[in-house]
């Protein structure tokens, strides 16, 4: 297999070359945007980020990427240095720098900051938080469903690292997609401490079987705001949803398999494991799902 894609893939989009950064409060080219090799986000992974796409001008789901964001950073103790208002202005400030109306993803990233030695203790982090915003003009390009391969890589107990804080410390989630790649596969698809289905390197997963829609607990998963997105539309449209433990066996008979991200919102799978999922397209539930995610985002928006 060598026609590899990726969940974040994306059309070729030569205006990227020029994009404008915001970096701790001024508007810089690209090619300026840099960050100390101090820094911690560098040195440690020690920080937090959030993925935000513009549709039609409008940040899809602000308000929830910014409760998540404040929540993240008081769990590490990360001062932000910005209240809402401060990050949303920069946003805003960021997308208006680069003349972006739609189509456009920016990856809002927060770390300790500097340090004054190159070690561990957050308390040599003095010189204040770093705060960036990378916006790009960026459609999903993903020619085909989204082949899977289960890994040993698994998501862990919250006492270690709680996989629902959205961290830049990512190795285990690289990892796992490593060993999928090297499988043949696109993506991996991650089990929980228990050995139930829980999520992909970089998604959330949801599986379609005799017209209900299931996902994990969520106890071992981001709290991806796409993936309650799609739980209330659900609810909404009258449509089955569970949140529940599943396996392997109950995956592979699925009708149908997709993951969500803020991204490429609803994004079909094919195969998992060599398994082909359903038709191997994808399938009505899932068109149905996308739909109803686009009026919702058509609602916010208005």
């Amino acid at each position: 297999m060598t026609d590899k894609i990726t969940t974040h893939q994306a059309e070729e989009d030569a205006r990227n070359e020029e994009i404008l950064i915001y970096l701790n409060g001024r508007i810089v080219p690209k090619a300026e945007a840099v960050v100390s090799v101090y820094d911690s986000g560098f040195m440690l992974g020690d920080g937090v980020w959030e993925g935000l796409r513009l549709y039609d001008g409008c940040w899809a789901f602000l308000d929830d990427h910014l409760d998540r964001l404040f929540e993240a950073a008081k769990a590490i103790d990360l001062d932000i240095g910005l209240d809402r208002d401060g990050v949303k202005n920069a946003l805003l400030e960021t997308q208006q720098a680069n003349g972006m109306t739609t189509d456009a993803h920016a990856r809002l990233m927060v770390t300790r900051g500097v340090k004054t030695r190159p070690f561990q203790h957050p308390a040599l982090s003095r010189q204040g938080p770093t705060v960036t915003i990378i916006m790009e003009h960026s459609q999903p390009s993903i020619p085909r469903p989204i082949r899977l391969a289960t890994v040993p890589h698994i998501r862990g107990l919250p006492m270690t690292q709680d996989p629902k804080l959205n961290s830049h410390s990512k190795l285990n989630c690289i990892l796992a997609c490593i060993a999928a790649e090297k499988a043949g596969a696109d993506e991996a698809l991650m089990l929980d401490v228990h050995g139930f289905v829980n999520t992909t390197n970089a998604c959330n997963f949801f599986i379609v079987r005799k017209g209900e829609v299931w996902t994990s607990t969520g106890d071992y998963c981001m709290n991806g705001i796409t993936r309650q997105k799609v739980i209330d539309v659900c609810k909404s449209d009258g449509i089955p949803v569970f949140e529940r433990n599943y396996s392997l066996v109950d995956t592979y008979g699925a009708d149908e398999a997709f993951l969500t991200g803020t991204f490429g919102a609803q994004t079909p799978v094919g195969e998992i494991d060599g398994r082909q999922i359903g038709s191997g397209e994808m399938g009505p539930m899932t068109k149905r799902i996308r739909a109803l995610y686009k009026a919702l985002i058509e609602k916010e928006c208005a």
